[in-house]
Parts: structure tokens; C-alpha cells; sequence
């Protein structure tokens, strides 16, 4: 059997499953079409607890494309949500009309984009590709059938998890602290305890045993 590496395995398989969540059902719908004739698993919710109930029962989508402000529940709590209970997921927020403050403080917590409609189909395609191309790493080690078992994962903490993330993503200790809103010294002190755990005797070693479950050579 020919071996495929998780990188190449994620970038084949491409029917990574897409939630979207607006009470509009013909733009739901729309938009669902546009994913699903590029190979993607889609589903919509018109209101946001019916995307919570979902997480609720373990379905956690790769990406998620929910409106800031989706009926009476913010947007950004729904956020929040998504990102405490799968680490991995992709946040995509729509917004209605530009809105600069809600923009930069959903970017601050852990939204991959802020896209203004009318939404212009090829551009969100873009970025929900870039979105998962850029985090296979962890997406492969937590998604479901594409588990990885990764020695110490388990061990880590939510904060040292998301450190993990943009430290895998490229992104250097200032950059991980500005995103988090906490200090470098901060992220320096989680990113050791996450080599630690992981057994990591450097970046690249943590980058190696990320990607390739941790298996020693």
C-alpha cells in the first residue's frame, strides 16, 4: 500500500466538513451548493443553538462560517464557544456591513477571517483552503477518522494547545502573543511546557513530531 503522508492525505481528501450559520436559508443554501461542488461535506444552521447542540454531540466541523451577529446570540460568544470546545476548527465570521472593532476583536479570538458581503464566492473559497491547508497539522491529529495519537497531546492544556497551533502555523512568540492578548514572555513559557510534554528537543523536532504523530526514527 502506497504511503501518503497527512499532509497529502488532508489536500486529497478534500471533503472536510464545512458548518455555515446565517438566518438567511437561500444564502445557507448557497453557499452550502458552492462548497459541495468543491468537494466539501456541508451543513447549515439558521440559528446558533442548533450549531451548538451539534458541538455539543461531538460534530465538530474543520470550518465553521457563521454571521457576526446570527439572531440574538453575538457572533463573537459563538466564537468563543467553537474555539473551547474543538481547538482546531476554523472560524470564518461574515459580517453584514463593515464593522472594525467587532473584525479585530474576533481576529484576536482565534477567527481565521472577517469577510463583508456580498461574498464573493472564489475569494471565500480561498481562504477556507488556505484556512485548512494551514492547519493540518493539528486538524490531523484531533479529526475524527484522521486521528494521529500524538505522545503527550493529551496532556496539554487548552492555552498551551492554541500556542501549539501558531507555533506550527509559523508564528513567532510576539506574533502568538498578540493574537492570544497575552505577554511574550507568557507564550515562551507555554511553548516550553508544550516541548516538554510533547518530548521536543527543539522546534524542528516539535514540527516533526507534530506532523508525523510523533513516530521516532
Amino acid at each position: 500500500m502506497k504511503h501518503t503522508s497527512l499532509v497529502d492525505r488532508h489536500m486529497l481528501r478534500k471533503d472536510g466538513l464545512v458548518h455555515i450559520l446565517d438566518e438567511d436559508p437561500l444564502f445557507c443554501a448557497s453557499l452550502s451548493s458552492l462548497f459541495r461542488l468543491e468537494g466539501y461535506q456541508t451543513t447549515f444552521s439558521l440559528e446558533s443553538n442548533h450549531l451548538l447542540q451539534s458541538l455539543e454531540r461531538g460534530q465538530r466541523p474543520d470550518v465553521a462560517i457563521i454571521n457576526l451577529e446570527p439572531g440574538k446570540e453575538s457572533g463573537l460568544f459563538l466564537l468563543r464557544q467553537i474555539k473551547a470546545a474543538c481547538i482546531t476548527t476554523q472560524v470564518v465570521m461574515l459580517a453584514s456591513s463593515p464593522h472594525l472593532d467587532a473584525a479585530v476583536t474576533a481576529m484576536k479570538l482565534g477567527a481565521t477571517d472577517v469577510v463583508t458581503k456580498p461574498i464573493n464566492g472564489e475569494h471565500l473559497l480561498g481562504i477556507v483552503r488556505d484556512a485548512l491547508r494551514r492547519d493540518v497539522r493539528l486538524s490531523a491529529m484531533q479529526g475524527g477518522g484522521r486521528s494521529v495519537e500524538v505522545r503527550g497531546f493529551s496532556q496539554l492544556t487548552l492555552r498551551e494547545r492554541e500556542v501549539l497551533q501558531l507555533i506550527t502555523n509559523g508564528q513567532s512568540n510576539k506574533e502568538a502573543a498578540r493574537q492570544l492578548g497575552i505577554s511574550p514572555r507568557t507564550v515562551e513559557v507555554h511553548r516550553a511546557r508544550v516541548m516538554d510534554k510533547l518530548f521536543a528537543k527543539n522546534t524542528a523536532d516539535l514540527m516533526r513530531i507534530v506532523l508525523t504523530g510523533g513516530a521516532h526514527g
